[in-house]
């Protein structure tokens, strides 16, 4: 990489951040016609995979921080995207569950999600989209601090 090159150029941090921030943009638009802010779709996707999963199961499998989720769930179930329920062996915790209007949006949220990403890797072969999301895998992996250290 060359010296000349402001940093923020040649910076791995600042680029993904960066490329991030765009797929949000890109994604906020798409979404927002159906009720649907980014922050709500990494819980959606994950309901969309499995129904009536715990907020603290949703956090250990999107990586998001339990305030974090606690309020973006709030948020759906005020916007009709989701219903909770206690959990009868667990007083704290609840069962959170997609509404039929998420259910009946599932297919088009997707669908918008797809063609994001294929759009943002125009002009990528295959091969190099593969590598790219090993390479990111890994990178999440390399600094991701191992459980009971957070």
């Amino acid at each position: 990489m060359s010296e000349k090159l402001p940093f923020r150029r040649v910076s791995l941090g600042y680029q993904v951040n960066h490329l991030a921030r765009v797929f949000e943009a890109a994604l906020r638009t798409q979404i927002a016609p159906f009720g649907v802010a980014p922050g709500q779709f990494p819980a959606l996707l994950c309901l969309f995979e499995e129904d009536g999963l715990t907020q603290a199961e949703m956090c250990s499998r999107v990586q998001i921080a339990q305030p974090t989720m606690a309020h973006t769930l709030r948020r759906m179930e005020r916007d009709g995207l989701v219903t909770r329920t206690p959990v009868p062996e667990d007083g704290r915790s609840s069962r959170t569950w997609l509404t039929d209007h998420a259910r009946e949006i599932e297919d088009d949220l997707v669908r918008i999600g797809r063609g994001i990403n294929a759009s943002a890797v125009t002009g990528l072969s295959e091969a190099e989209v593969e590598a790219l999301l090993t390479s990111i895998s890994v990178m999440i992996d390399n600094l991701t601090p191992p459980e009971g250290a957070r």
